[in-house]
């Protein structure tokens, strides 16, 4: 069963989050929902290939705001599925302004947790 652990990064940014994007919000948590439901049934991180997960580099996953209606924002919630240990990291949350800042932070994070340590803090 696969669990769900959310950096300290990440929670100081969805608290920081603006109130104006809350329907972005949820419907990132609720495709983190699907990803999740996904996974425990058997589902293998390579093959989820809906629509708002998008594969980045060192093994990230960035799930969109897709599902969530019309206008949303551009936005990505960015998670590493730990494989061995079914642990799904969920690791920070952003635009399209902060994207590639988050994909390094979120790749950083991933060479902490296969290096052996889990590095969690908010480079911000």
């Amino acid at each position: 069963m696969w669990t769900q652990s959310p950096t300290d990064m990440f929670r100081k940014r969805v608290k920081r989050w603006p109130k104006k994007y809350k329907r972005e919000l949820g419907a990132m948590m609720a495709n983190l929902q699907t990803v999740v439901m996904s996974l425990n049934q058997g589902a293998k991180v390579e093959s989820l290939l809906f629509g708002f997960v998008h594969h980045e580099p060192g093994g990230v996953l960035a799930l969109d705001q897709k599902g969530g209606g019309v206008g949303l924002k551009q936005t990505r919630l960015y998670v590493y599925p730990q494989k061995a240990q079914e642990v799904l990291h969920i690791i920070t949350i952003g635009d399209k302004g902060s994207q590639n800042d988050d994909i390094r932070d979120a790749k950083n994070f991933v060479d902490g947790v296969r290096a052996g340590k889990e590095r969690d803090e908010d480079t911000q």
